[in-house]
């Protein structure tokens, strides 16, 4: 997917570096733990009296301060210069994430809090995504992300025609991955509902299982009505099909933002990246495909972000590839329960989408206002 800002020059990441340098013995990891845990619930850079008293740890103070040293030595913490604490560094957090932290769960109020909404969540899927990014920032209290399928490979499940008017008519496409599309077209001739069904018939006939990219026109039956029915149909399919339009992007809670980060610029830079609807999906996909659930700082590459961590859980429906949902925060967040919501969210999502396909495929289409067509955007969400 095209980028449209510019990303840092891919040197050794602090994954990378991570990765190839895993000889913390126990002390220094316990150590490093209670750093990153108490910068994380204070905003406020760590003492070693603090972390001798912090549980597993059981050295003296003495001890912690050649430890820290020696932690900032190899890049894990870091000395601002006014304070006599230290606070970690991306490759510390990195240490966290991949070494240290316990899987995170959400807390019983939590869960039930996830269970009912997605028992009670109606509407269609583009409502239940803007609401879905609500539900992730009220957990977590970050800027949440959640974006829709991308319908490049997801299979027609079924298509319907309603007509509208006499010269007026739409057609309903269900895909596989729980999207719904919808297209008014003008018809060259009078058209009444029998002659629309059995045009409607002869397209699903045809179009059932295939990519909507990859939908030909369906042969000729030797009705005239029929046939003109059937291609303007089919002209309609193929706009929605090279229409270009982007994934949907809903984003919650950025006025969180605001008091995630100290400096006001960087909430604006992180505001003005959330506006840019391909970057967001890209950063995600980019996460996604290296295998990752959480990049930190430098790693995702994007400079504007390069105070924050995303995490990332994708969306599954039926095998395919539904989506995903995402958190955006500074990079002391407490990423724990973080990938606990992102997951859970994300896949009670997965499930809730695929559980509708078949009542969306059985009921009849609304046909709306006529020059409704569903639009992929970025409408926001949540707080």
């Amino acid at each position: 997917m095209a980028r449209t800002t510019a990303r840092r020059p891919q040197t050794a990441t602090p994954a990378q570096e991570a990765a190839a340098d895993r000889t913390l013995d126990p002390r220094k990891a316990a150590i490093l733990e209670a750093v990153v845990t108490e910068y994380i619930g204070t905003a406020q850079p760590v003492g070693s009296g603090h972390v001798a008293r912090a549980s597993g740890v059981n050295v003296s103070s003495a001890t912690v301060r050649s430890e820290m040293a020696a932690l900032e030595h190899e890049g894990y913490l870091v000395q601002p210069h006014t304070s006599a604490g230290r606070i970690p560094t991306d490759k510390g957090y990195r240490f966290f994430v991949d070494h240290l932290a316990e899987p995170g769960v959400l807390g019983p109020a939590q869960r039930q809090k996830v269970s009912r909404f997605f028992a009670q969540v109606h509407g269609e899927m583009e409502e239940m995504l803007e609401r879905t990014s609500g539900l992730l920032t009220d957990l977590t209290s970050y800027a949440a992300v959640v974006v829709g399928p991308g319908h490049e490979s997801a299979a027609i499940r079924s298509v319907q025609l309603v007509g509208l008017g006499p010269r007026l008519a739409l057609v309903v496409v269900v895909l596989a991955d729980g999207a719904v599309e919808k297209r008014s077209f003008d018809l060259s001739a009078d058209a009444d509902d029998e002659l629309v069904g059995r045009a409607g018939a002869h397209l699903a006939a045809h179009a059932q299982g295939v990519p909507l990219p990859g939908l030909a026109p369906p042969p000729a039956t030797g009705d005239h009505a029929v046939d003109a029915v059937v291609d303007a149909a089919s002209a309609a399919l193929s706009e929605l099909a090279s229409s270009g339009e982007a994934d949907h992007v809903f984003v919650g809670g950025p006025s969180r933002l605001a008091g995630a980060f100290e400096a006001v610029e960087t909430v604006r830079s992180v505001l003005a990246i959330l506006e840019q609807q391909l970057v967001v999906v890209s950063l995600l996909r980019d996460v996604l495909d290296r295998g990752l659930s959480v990049a930190i700082g430098a790693e995702h590459g994007f400079e504007p972000l390069a105070s924050c961590a995303v995490v990332v859980a994708p969306v599954w429906v039926d095998g395919h590839d539904a989506g995903a949902v995402g958190l955006l925060g500074p990079t002391r967040m407490n990423y724990p329960q973080a990938l606990a919501a992102a997951h859970m969210v994300g896949e009670r999502l997965g499930e809730r989408l695929g559980g509708t396909l078949g009542a969306m495929s059985a009921a009849p289409p609304d046909a709306g206002d006529p020059g409704d067509r569903r639009r992929r955007g970025g409408r926001r969400g949540g707080g």
